[in-house]
């Protein structure tokens, strides 16, 4: 028992020092990314996104994913200043499109 909690102590000490490398722009832009889904499944559920909202917001989720995979390969897996601004004008813009898909008068 006792190395099993010493076993989830130590990878959780593990992931939290790999975290704490990872630049604070890239956590932004994943914890936007994740937040944004939770957005979407969260609409799912409760009947505020339809089929269709939700296939478009999941494809333009992609499409940015897909983005900055892109602008990462370009520089070596790192994003410059302007990628970074890009990318948050681009989740700034799919933030809007989920509250509005969300808040019509369309239901499932």
């Amino acid at each position: 028992m006792k190395i099993a909690t010493l076993a989830a102590a130590a990878a959780l000490l593990v992931s939290t020092a790999a975290f704490a490398q990872t630049p604070e722009s890239n956590r932004t832009i994943n914890q936007r990314k994740y937040n944004q889904q939770q957005r979407i499944g969260q609409g799912v559920r409760s009947g505020q996104l339809t089929p269709r909202e939700t296939q478009h917001l999941e494809h333009q989720e992609g499409a940015v994913n897909r983005e900055e995979h892109a602008m990462r390969a370009a520089d070596n897996g790192h994003l410059t200043r302007s990628d970074r601004r890009t990318l948050h004008a681009q989740q700034n813009q799919e933030s809007r499109r989920i509250y509005r898909d969300k808040h019509n008068a369309r239901a499932y």
